[in-house]
């Protein structure tokens, strides 16, 4: 077994630049809104609904996995060493529940879980690979650099287990989020996180729009706006990512998944048709006044989209779903009577040629488990391998561990948990995401470090008009060809 690390991942690691996480970029704070109302009672709520599934949970007889078409797990000691990044409340919690529950049934084997920093976790993951310090279990976010690990011999292949043992009935889009080149190479958990077009239904009834179903239709509705005085879009790029997700949208209307993974590779290009017709959009849409002046300034951190969506001055805005969570703790009330969310319109010319209108933007597995688990001769350790499989499937998947996720405002990627759902936005999310055919996982997360700061500071640059699609195009390949290269 090749036990190097590819030039790509060695590249991502020594550039020191962190990917800026979009799942954590949302304000819960209400300091934007002025008539936020009071969510006390919430936390409380979700606390006793997990304990009670943790004591469910607990107090069945036997073990969990009893009567499960599952690997025998050894009786012998055993130490798996597992490294995630919930470090906080209430991740911190339910991670450690879910080892707590294994080890319980499984006495003998010792989870060595370690919390690491989310800040510098990929980058303190590719330095432990290189020195031979990777644990045998690890979260990402799938994507390129889980392929990465993968080529480079940290990721064990498992689509035989997968095929062979029991496991949840993940969503499609979960399923195909985890695997490269046929394979599948880790377990998701953690849930969906999805991105879609929130609006302000009180904004829409007065103008006289309807939910626009083309990319035609949601311009001409900006216009309608514009004429209006309303700010179309609530958007604060100064984060980057923020900008990014049009960008990412509009590339995936236009050509599906293929342009972005021909320009990946490089056996394509960031100039490429679709590229540059999002890029040219962008600006379009920019000197129409379609985004708040000084977007570049504004930060999405400090909830300074949000406000705009609270103060009525914007009627839109392009998030991932976890902005539900922030904007109903920040005003229930204003949130129920205002609020509706829809899916980013299709490009209808690209439809009528066959491209795919399904491809959602996001992450459709939250985060995934890969295995590391190789003896000294560079065979598999099954034993800890095995191990390793329950613990994800059954334990990181379990009741209790999803019962946590719902009653954080998340939704796992298991099919039928969209029929629990009661928030009517939460289930358009659901019913978008558990049905596409594939989720771009954001740029950001996907490309290699290095590649993604230039990504970045090229979303500054197309929003404030400083330089051309083509030209961030250009930045974008040569930055993808060094990271291929070095």
């Amino acid at each position: 077994m090749k036990r190097k690390l590819l030039s790509i991942v060695l590249a991502a690691a020594l550039a020191g630049t962190m990917l800026a996480g979009c799942g954590s970029g949302s304000s819960s704070g209400s300091q934007s809104n002025p008539a936020a109302g009071n969510a006390a009672g919430s936390e409380s709520k979700a606390e006793t609904a997990a304990e009670a599934a943790d004591s469910s949970s607990a107090g069945a007889s036997g073990k969990q996995t009893d009567g499960k078409n599952l690997p025998e797990l050894t009786t012998e000691p055993l130490t798996i060493t597992l490294w995630d990044i919930s470090t906080e409340d209430p991740g911190k919690t339910t991670m450690e529940g879910a080892v707590q529950r294994f080890m319980d049934d499984y006495p003998n084997i010792t989870i060595n879980l370690v919390h690491q920093q989310n800040d510098n976790y990929k980058q303190q993951l590719v330095v432990a690979m290189s020195s031979k310090q990777a644990p045998d279990m690890y979260i990402h976010w799938g994507g390129g650099p889980m392929a990465e690990y993968y080529k480079s011999g940290f990721v064990n292949d498992i689509t035989d287990m997968f095929h062979t043992y029991d496991h949840p009935d993940f969503i499609d889009a979960a399923v195909a989020q985890a695997s490269y080149d046929g394979k599948i190479l880790a377990i998701p958990f953690g849930g969906l996180s999805g991105c879609d077009i929130f609006y302000n239904k009180t904004i829409f009834a007065e103008v006289g729009i309807e939910v626009p179903k083309t990319i035609d239709e949601l311009e001409a509705a900006c216009d309608k706006l514009v004429a209006a005085g309303y700010v179309p879009f609530a958007l604060a790029n100064g984060s980057k990512w923020t900008g990014s997700m049009y960008y990412m949208y509009l590339v995936a209307r236009h050509s599906g998944n293929a342009e972005f993974d021909a320009a990946y590779t490089q056996e394509g290009s960031f100039t490429s048709d679709a590229f540059i017709w999002a890029g040219e959009k962008i600006q379009d849409w920019v000197k129409k006044g379609y985004f708040p002046d000084g977007v570049n300034s504004l930060s999405t951190d400090d909830g300074q989209d949000k406000a705009l969506l609270y103060d009525n001055t914007a009627a839109m805005m392009l998030h991932g779903s976890w902005q539900v969570s922030g904007i109903r703790a920040d005003n229930q009330e204003w949130y129920d009577e205002n609020i509706g969310v829809f899916r980013f319109p299709e490009d209808s010319e690209a439809a009528a040629k066959g491209v795919p209108q399904d491809v959602e933007i996001g992450t459709a597995i939250g985060n995934g488990f890969s295995f590391n688990c190789w003896n000294a001769d560079g065979s598999v350790d099954q034993t800890k391998l095995d191990a390793c499989y329950v613990l994800a499937t059954q334990y990181y998947n379990d009741d209790a561990y999803n019962q946590r996720q719902l009653d954080s405002g998340t939704i796992p990627s298991i099919k039928g948990f969209e029929e629990t759902i009661d928030d009517p936005n939460m289930k358009v999310v659901a019913d978008v995401f558990f049905t596409a055919s594939n989720v771009q996982l954001w740029y950001d997360q996907y490309l290699p470090a290095s590649v993604t700061e230039v990504h970045k500071d090229c979303m500054t640059e197309l929003f404030g008009l400083q330089k051309t699609p083509e030209q961030i195009g250009q930045e974008q390949d040569a930055a993808m060809k060094a990271a291929i290269a070095e």
